[in-house]
Order: structure tokens, then sequence, then C-alpha cells
């Protein structure tokens, strides 16, 4: 996803949504109201409207004037609380639990962000001819899945690419399409965008096929979908950011509860929410709660509606008042009551479940304009346990100096944790986090870190028998990272026969632990370091290169262009279908089978990121742009 740094160009990426048969009842005429967040930050005069003209596009009808950012300003360290002075507006169904004030979003003049991308030096003829031709195969083998979707699911939510079918994951309102609005732009495929928006206008929100919404996919893939095609096409479709305002308005609903915290699996048309009392979950997993921060400020920043701010920094609130108060202070348990806020479980990871709650907060920090630290201050409390308890260094052939995103489990609230060296693709994320980290809050020492993990995924993708990297993995962790950590053939072999039982009835009684640990790792495939492979499908994620692009821009370094072209070569040559592209079932055969299914973030994130890397270095530039 992308939005705006300072006054630049916005750009939201996401995916597919639901509506409802409230349609018509809920778009109201846009207002920007300006109201402080709390007393101890200043309010500009009526004339001026510094934060919402820092993330105005540069494109989009002015709408205050732009201030520059004040280098000596300090931020605010107040966290921002309820204003009596700010009334929610009666926008929608009628609530049992209404707001009766509002928190509001952050104002004043913003606070430099440092600039980080690398300052690129003017390109060699010759290397340029090569990017550019790595780049038309990148943009190539998305117009071949794009036009796939178009010929078999057009406005529907996924495609499947073997069969020519279709999926309705997301409601059915056509969530690849949604989603990938904004690559097209980017890609330069206007025409292909046009007849995308004109498209939208045809989605009927006021049906749905599901029951139940997910409230956080339904977030990151409709919301952040509408609002980061409306941004990045300069504002000229009113219609995106109508139908984005229609789904925060939707969503808005899930959150009225006695504590207003949102049900995340909301059963939204119960003869009308507001007619059935709903609470929130006593088991809430955590980035589901924590990871709508970006996309409910964004539409508040350009709606002027400071409900949808108020929504997400009430969880924020109670996310940093109760940091410290977890079985592994400094880091929020996957699962969380949402009901009685409480933070019970002992079970903490980066990974799936956990993910953005915490890649999200250097993330609003930039899209807030630096206002408060609310955001910074999480993040910088959550690095050091997260760098002790999460990250590890693996046992490896040649003791490569990379580093794994596992999970540990806290025994009870003494501090005494088990770590679990389960890594995870989706966990390649952390790589981009800490080095944006690193940079925008002057922690120049996890440079290294960041670099370690994106070493770390990549050596993931180098070393399946296809080439790109598992769904889920686990491996032994090095004991002293800091002091070495040489290659044992026998801990590893242990470690393999360890978490593999079933040799399908061959008998092992008499075998010694090193016989059974490799006649284990020939049965199930496992290259030199893995223990297990707990789930071997590749999904078209985009996580590892998303995190090999940005650290690209953070610091230059060519090697992460060669490594993305050999992730891109492995993943078109195992996925491609004569429709578009598959998942694939086993990454560990060299001929794997193709799963029907085509995520939308095939489209949306994981050949942006690869176009982007190949692009010129003004293509979403991390100066510009949130990612």
């Amino acid at each position: 996803m992308f939005l705006p740094r300072r006054k630049s160009t916005s750009l939201i990426l996401a995916c597919c949504i639901a509506f409802s048969l409230w349609y018509f009842d809920f778009f109201q005429p846009l207002q920007t109201p300006v109201l402080p967040s709390s007393p101890s930050q200043k309010q500009p005069s009526s004339a001026s409207q510094p934060d919402q003209a820092t993330i105005v596009p540069l494109k989009s009808p002015p709408q205050t004037p732009i201030q520059e950012p004040d280098d000596n300003k300090p931020a605010s360290s107040a966290v921002p609380q309820e204003s009596e002075a700010i009334k929610p507006k009666d926008d929608g169904p009628a609530q049992q639990f209404p707001a009766t004030s509002l928190i509001s979003l952050p104002t004043g003049t913003p606070v430099k962000i440092p600039k980080i991308q690398y300052d690129f030096p003017k390109e060699p003829e010759g290397a340029k001819a090569e990017r550019q031709k790595r780049l038309a195969a990148v943009k190539e083998s998305f117009e071949h899945s794009w036009q796939g979707y178009k010929r078999h699911a057009w406005l529907k939510d996924e495609l499947r690419p073997i069969s020519g079918d279709s999926l309705s994951s997301f409601g059915g309102w056509g969530a690849t399409l949604v989603d990938t609005l904004d690559t097209l732009w980017i890609m330069d495929l206007k025409e292909d965008f046009e007849e995308a928006v004109q498209a939208v206008g045809k989605i009927d929100l006021s049906k749905c096929e599901l029951e139940e919404l997910n409230v956080f996919e339904t977030t990151i893939r409709y919301l952040g979908g509408f609002l980061g095609a409306y941004d990045i096409s300069g504002g000229k479709h009113a219609i995106l950011l109508q139908k984005a305002k229609e789904v925060g308005n939707l969503l808005y609903g899930a959150f009225d509860t006695p504590n207003r915290m949102p049900v995340t699996r909301w059963k939204w048309d119960a003869k009308g929410y507001d007619k059935v009392k709903q609470e929130a979950s006593g088991a809430t997993l955590i980035a589901e709660i924590g990871s709508l921060t970006l996309e409910f400020t964004r539409l508040a920043q350009l709606t002027g509606e400071h409900k949808f701010y108020d929504a997400i920094q009430r969880i924020s609130n109670i996310l940093e008042e109760n940091q410290s108060k977890t079985a592994l202070p400094g880091l929020w348990p996957v699962l969380m009551d949402a009901q009685n806020i409480e933070f019970r479980d002992v079970g903490f990871t980066l990974g799936g479940m956990a993910d953005s709650t915490y890649e999200y907060l250097p993330k609003q920090h930039m899209l807030l304009g630096g206002l408060t630290d609310q955001y910074k201050n999480m993040y910088k409390t959550a690095m050091d346990p997260i760098k002790e308890h999460i990250f590890f260094r693996p046992i490896l052939p040649g003791s490569p100096d990379i580093l794994i995103s596992g999970g540990t489990r806290a025994t009870d609230h003494s501090g005494r944790v088990t770590r679990d060296t389960k890594g995870q693709h989706l966990g390649c994320f952390t790589g981009g986090m800490v080095g944006i980290g690193a940079k925008i809050f002057d922690r120049p020492s996890e440079m290294k870190t960041a670099r370690q993990l994106v070493d770390g995924c990549i050596w993931a993708y180098n070393h399946t028998q296809v080439g790109i990297m598992p769904e889920v993995f686990h491996m032994l962790a090095c004991p002293t990272p800091d002091e070495g950590c040489k290659w044992d053939e026998h801990a590893w072999l242990q470690g393999v026969a360890n978490r593999n039982n079933n040799l399908n009835g061959k008998t092992t009684d008499e075998m010694t632990i090193d016989e059974r640990g490799r006649i284990m790792a020939e049965e199930w495939r496992l290259p030199e370091g893995f223990t297990e492979i707990d789930d071997r499908r590749y999904i078209l994620r985009p996580e590892a290169i998303e995190s090999v692009f940005i650290l690209y821009r953070l610091t230059g370094d060519k090697r992460y262009q060669d490594a993305a072209w050999d992730m891109f070569r492995a993943i078109e040559k195992v996925t491609r279908t004569e429709i578009a592209n598959a998942g694939i079932k086993d990454v560990t055969v060299m001929k794997p089978e193709k799963d029907d299914r085509m995520e939308s973030f095939w489209l949306a994130e994981t050949l942006k990121y690869f176009y982007a890397i190949f692009a010129e270095p003004e293509v979403l530039s991390l100066d510009d742009f949130v990612l």
C-alpha cells in the first residue's frame, strides 16, 4: 500500500471490499473540519490547515495552503484523546453505542522526516538497457495476467487461472479490479485504468455475497484500493473517493460496540446491525484490530471526517497503554480480548496474525507528518524485544550472516520465553520495515539488521528446488549468533528427526539419529538447513520482493536488483498458465502442481514491486510515498 509523504502524490494499495444495503444512505457531502486532537497540539488559524495540505496529492484540486515541514519543531508527545468540541455526524444507520465526542486528526506544522532514498547516480547505458529489458519482462507478465482476468473474471473477485472460472472470495465486488487500479496507473496502462474506473461505477455495492465481513481484509483490499486509485490519479475520479467513503461508512458500523472496539469478523447483515447488540470478540487477532490505521486515517484526511480517525485512534491508544503490560513487555500477543481489553495470550510473532500491526507503526508516523510521537514510541519500544526474541540467525551451510523472523512463547509473565524458529514468507516484510525505521527514526545500527532479514529471505528463495521460498518452514537457531554460527550437520539431522516422525511405514528403531534425520530429509525433500517445511506452497506473495525493493531504494545496492530478477524468473517459470499466473502447491519439486487461484495481490502488489525495482528511481520514490 502506498500513502503520501509530505506534498507528494499519494497512493494506497490494497485489495477488495464489500458494501451494504444502505448504499444510498451513506454518502454525504465531503466536509473538512480541522480540530485539535489533544490540548498540547496547536490549532492553526482558519486560513491555514497544514495537516491537510501535507497529504494532498500535487495534482488534486487545491484544498489548503501548503506549509513546509519545520526542522526544529518537536512533535507532540501527547497521546491523542477525545475532544468534546468535535461531535460525530449522523451518517449511516443509527448506532446503539455512538461516540459522544471524537479524537481529531493531529494539526500543526509537520515535522521534517529525513530523506531516506539513496541518491542514485547517472546510470551507464549498458546497465540501463539491461534494467529496461527486465522492466519490460515484468510488465509483459502483468499484462498477461491482467488480460486473463479481463477475459475470464471481469468484475469478479479473483480469477481461476487454470480453468478460467472465477471466485467470489471477498463479497463479489471485483476485488482484483479494485486492488489493481493503482498498478495500472504506475505501469502507464492508462487506457486499462480508465476502463477499470468506468467498471467501478457498475459495481452494485447494495448486494453482497457474504454474511460475515472480515473487517481487516475489507479495509486493506477495497478501502485501500479505492483510496489508492483516487490519489495516484490526482483526484480526478470522484467516484473512487465516493466508493471509499461508502466503504468507510459501512465498516464504521463494526465499531458500534460498548467500548468502541470493532467486531473484526462482522455479521454486518444480521437483520441490520443497528438492531442487534454487538460486542468485540474476546479472541481477536492483533493484526485484524491493529492494522486499520492507514486506510482510516487517509480517509479522514481526504474527507475531513474525524470519525474515521477516531475509530482507529482509540485502538492505538489501547495498544500503547498495554504495550508494556503483556507477557513479553514491548510486544502484543497474537490474540487479545477486545471485549474486556485484556492481553493474556502468550504467543508472539511478527508473522501471520500479528504482522501488519507492527508494520504500520512507522508508516502511520510518516502519514501523520510526525505530528505525534506515539507511533514512533511504540515502534521503538517494540524493537528491542523483537531483536532479542523474534529475529534469529539460523544454522546453515556456509554460515551466512542472515536473520529469519520467527516467534516466541512466553511461559508466564515472569519473562521466561521459548523461541519458535518458524519462518514465514509473510514475515519477509520485516526487512523493509526495519530499514525504513532505521532511517526515519535515526537508528543507523539497525540497517544491518534490515539487510540480514532481507538476505535471509533471499537465501530461502535460493535454496529450494524451484528457487522460491515456501509459505512456512522451520530451522535451527544459532545458540550464540554474535559469536559466529558454524554449520553443524549433526545438529541439523537431529532437528530434522525431531520434527518429522512419519517415514511412510519405514522402521527406524535401529537407526542412529543421524541416519533417521538423513532419511527423513530425503523423504521430505528438505534442503540443508530446513528442519521442516510446514507449508510448501507459494501463493504469489509480495512480502519478499517488497523488502528487496525497499532495501534497494534505501542502499542503492545493485545486488538486490539481481536477486529480484532471479526471484521473478523462478516465479514466472513455474506459475505461468495460458490464462494468467497461479500459485503452486510445493516448492520442493521441480515441476510443482499449480493451484487454480490467482490472489489479487499478485497484480496489486507482487508485480508492482517487481516493476518498481527495475523502474526509474523516481517511480514510487521512498521520499514521496509510504509503502
